[in-house]
């Protein structure tokens, strides 16, 4: 084998932590507000994505050289720097985090699966919660969900692909979309958009991936190139894609998404029962991929808050991983008269903790004595503050939005 393909694919085996990151922010809330948001407003939220995109790959990239810096993990360092309150509210505030995306996640996967195999989505839904489960309690979890993982983003991003192709949308209008604008009564869904592409509990659990993996200083450039660029800009594109396929399909008719299943149902006149399927692929696929690592990053970093061990193999992330697993069903089973609006206000609810994490990536990163010249250069730290200036706004613009109704 010539030396060139042996860098080649010394490079390609660096992918995986960003990807896990990326598969989690790409679940069926990301999918569910997409579709609202093309079928609502066509492509003119197309910018949220974009900007959404470039915020969350810096806050990764953030997360990444933490993993390769610190000596145990992120959160036991938060708490060395920091103090240990700190940390342990680190560990909470994902562990909170995740309950909300384990509600679209459980919503999504049984109506995906009921869509393409039928029956009741109800049960769809506790047969994945079961399977997921029966996953996480293998030995060696980290390396069996980033393999998982890994080949669910890569048929998503075919399947999605193949979708806009179908749909046939005016990509000039598209285009269009990226300039921002606020159509009148989008802010609840700009604010769900925001909370599932600029992930920031996905972009802190990325440090524990690169530090599983042993990741080193001579291999950052690798790695950004191999995983964190190409795992978190997937699922933007992706995102986008969901957008325009849906504008293309709905507004064409004058419709909208008030289901899922609608507009799987869409895509019928279009390709035949194939659009359906592949729009259900899509979802089951996305809904699968997130549960899992929503799940394992929980379980993990709350295990690591609690002093308990910062792998997903320890018993008390078991445990977390168990009842994440349990609440996003159980919200699943007592609310299942609106499950888009479910699914959405849930993704929305967690730009309320997303703040305090970003805040703890950019001080952390910032380290001097910590990072050394892995530190935050001007420009990470500009587009950094503006980061989380936009989420923290957008968390102080949904709590107004809850209290004023």
């Amino acid at each position: 084998m010539s030396s060139r393909w042996k860098t080649v694919l010394s490079t390609l085996a660096m992918a995986g932590p960003a990807f896990i990151a990326g598969a989690w922010q790409f679940g069926p809330g990301n999918l569910a507000s997409a579709v609202e948001a093309g079928s609502k407003y066509g492509y003119a939220l197309i910018w949220v994505v974009v900007l959404s995109t470039v915020f969350m790959l810096v806050y990764a990239d953030m997360s990444v050289r933490l993993g390769i810096r610190t000596t145990t993990s992120l959160i036991s360092s938060v708490k060395d720097i920091l103090g240990h309150r700190v940390g342990v509210a680190a560990g909470f505030g994902v562990f909170i985090i995740t309950l909300c995306f384990s509600v679209g996640n459980a919503v999504g996967s049984g109506l995906g699966l009921s869509m393409v195999f039928g029956g009741s989505p109800l049960i769809w839904t506790i047969a994945c919660t079961a399977f997921v489960a029966l996953i996480l309690l293998f030995r060696n979890v980290y390396r069996i969900v980033e393999r998982v993982l890994l080949v669910i983003v890569g048929l998503l991003g075919a399947a999605f692909i193949i979708s806009a192709v179908i749909a046939k949308p005016d990509w000039y209008m598209a285009l269009d979309g990226v300039m921002p604008s606020a159509p009148s009564g989008s802010l609840l869904l700009i604010v769900a958009l925001v909370g599932t592409n600029f992930s920031l509990n996905a972009a802190f659990f990325t440090s524990y991936g690169i530090h599983e993996r042993g990741r080193t200083r001579g291999e950052y450039r690798q790695t950004s190139i191999a995983d964190t660029i190409p795992g978190i800009v997937a699922p933007g594109i992706m995102t986008a894609l969901v957008i325009v396929v849906a504008a293309a399909v709905l507004e064409s008719q004058n419709a909208e998404a008030t289901s899922l299943v609608g507009l799987a149902k869409i895509f019928e006149p279009i390709a035949g029962p194939i659009g359906s399927t592949i729009f259900a692929l899509g979802l089951s696929g996305a809904a699968f991929s997130s549960m899992v690592a929503n799940a394992t990053a929980g379980g993990t970093m709350l295990s690591d808050a609690l002093g308990r061990g910062a792998s997903p193999g320890t018993p008390t992330a078991k445990v977390t991983c168990a009842a994440i697993l349990a609440f996003g069903l159980a919200i699943t089973i007592m609310f299942t008269s609106s499950p888009i609006q479910l699914i959405i206000v849930a993704q929305a609810l967690t730009v309320l903790v997303a703040p305090f994490l970003g805040f703890l990536l950019y001080v952390m990163s910032n380290n001097r004595q910590l990072m050394g010249d892995l530190r935050n250069t001007w420009w990470k730290n500009a587009l950094g503050v503006l980061g989380f200036l936009s989420i923290l706004s957008l968390s102080g613009v949904l709590v107004y939005e809850l209290l004023s109704r």
